[in-house]
């Protein structure tokens, strides 16, 4: 299973950017897709997940500000992120759940810059 993630750049703040993450492979079923990000010096954390339901779940810090979708029939998960803050500033990696036993993938991480 491949995850590829694509989307990411400089923004100045204020503004939005849209991800998105394909994900390839011998896929049966994918449970959750998400989002999580790191920034320089910090632990990786949660961004946002949907399930194949599309029941979602948000960090508080960017709820409100991001909205995450997916199109099962692509299995594609995708990020909008609006009003952005110099904060957000992080590389960002797709994240799936997939099958009965929940395997997790990660895709390769796609940068976000927000300054001005």
């Amino acid at each position: 299973v491949q995850l590829q993630a694509s989307g990411g750049g400089l923004v100045q703040p204020g503004g939005s950017l849209r991800l998105s993450c394909a994900a390839s492979g011998s896929i049966f079923s994918i449970k959750i897709m998400g989002w999580y990000r790191q920034a320089p010096g910090k632990q990786r954390e949660l961004v946002a997940t949907i399930t194949s339901g599309g029941s979602t779940n948000y960090a508080g810090s960017v709820k409100g500000r991001f909205t995450i979708s997916r199109d099962n029939a692509k299995n594609t998960v995708y990020l909008q992120m609006n009003s952005l803050k110099p904060e957000d500033t992080a590389v960002y990696y797709c994240n799936a759940l997939i099958g009965a036993s929940l395997k997790g993938y990660w895709g390769q991480g796609t940068q976000v810059t927000v300054s001005s």
